[in-house]
């Protein structure tokens, strides 16, 4: 198909996810270079998506791509679904190598790798450090065991059982006030060795449906809880995804690597007139 300056490919992928209306929604969309910020962001409005993803091909020994994503409300730093689905993305269209390197503005290089049946994206892991309870944890509905924290405004609230995150019905609007932060409810699992929940209301995103930026949190600090680099972890929203998690040492910083499978669900055009 050919594509004039009046219109843009579009692809809707399911990222982490294994079938069709499950795991997380993704827009995915090439260009040939960088629209103006604003365009960018009215794209990502009118996707309503919990991001869209743009990525442009690059000449660079560095990476393949640059990406970018936004959400209905903001640019934000980092993310993994829709990083995952860019990756699902390019090499459902030709691209030939078994790596794929996204060159990004806030959170460095980040890799997405074909490993059999899934992809395995890599993030910077961000190992969050315990700190008292603040006042807001009331507004979650219900107090954790204990809270961590990581500076780039994630949150983890780690409860003693599973069924405690799912009963959560948190305060949207207090959360929201608080800025454009992650919380991250977590517990162990049942079928999984880890479940968890995640609230982003400040961007925009009420609940996540699954969130690669928070497993590049919660992978340290489970693996330090469960004494092992791997395992298993289930972000139980109404959509439900499955993550394999393992935590890779490295000389430049730890990385968390998050196995899982991407569905392509709706290609078409996006039309900008």
């Amino acid at each position: 198909m050919t594509y004039s300056p009046e219109t843009l490919p579009y692809c809707h992928i399911d990222a982490f996810a294994d079938r069709p209306f499950t795991g997380n929604q993704a827009a995915v969309m090439p260009l040939d270079a960088w629209l103006d910020d604003a365009v960018l962001q009215a794209i990502g409005e009118e996707n309503n998506f919990a991001e869209t993803a743009f990525i442009v091909a690059i000449d660079s020994a560095e990476a393949d791509y640059e990406l970018r994503w936004f959400t209905p409300a903001v640019e934000i730093a980092m993310c993994g679904h829709a990083t995952l689905a860019s990756g699902h993305y390019v090499f459902e269209n030709g691209f030939t190598g078994e790596t794929v390197r996204f060159a990004t503005r806030k959170a460095g290089v980040l890799v997405v790798t074909r490993n059999g049946d899934r992809l395995a994206l890599s993030l910077p892991a961000y190992a969050p450090s315990p700190a008292p309870l603040p006042d807001w944890t009331a507004a979650l509905g219900a107090l954790p065991a204990e809270y961590h924290v990581y500076p780039g405004d994630y949150h983890v609230l780690l409860f003693d059982h599973a069924d405690e995150v799912l009963a959560l019905k948190p305060d949207m609007k207090t959360l929201a006030a608080l800025g454009d932060h992650q919380f991250i409810c977590t517990a162990p699992g049942s079928d999984t060795d880890v479940l968890s929940r995640v609230f982003v209301p400040g961007a925009g995103v009420d609940e996540d449906s699954v969130t690669g930026s928070a497993h590049a949190v919660l992978t340290p600090f489970w693996a330090a809880r469960l004494g092992r680099t791997s395992f298993t972890a289930f972000q139980a929203s109404k959509r439900g995804g499955l993550l394999h998690c393992t935590l890779v040492a490295g000389g430049d910083g730890d990385r968390a690597v998050l196995g899982g499978s991407c569905v392509t669900v709706v290609t078409g055009t996006f039309r900008l007139r």
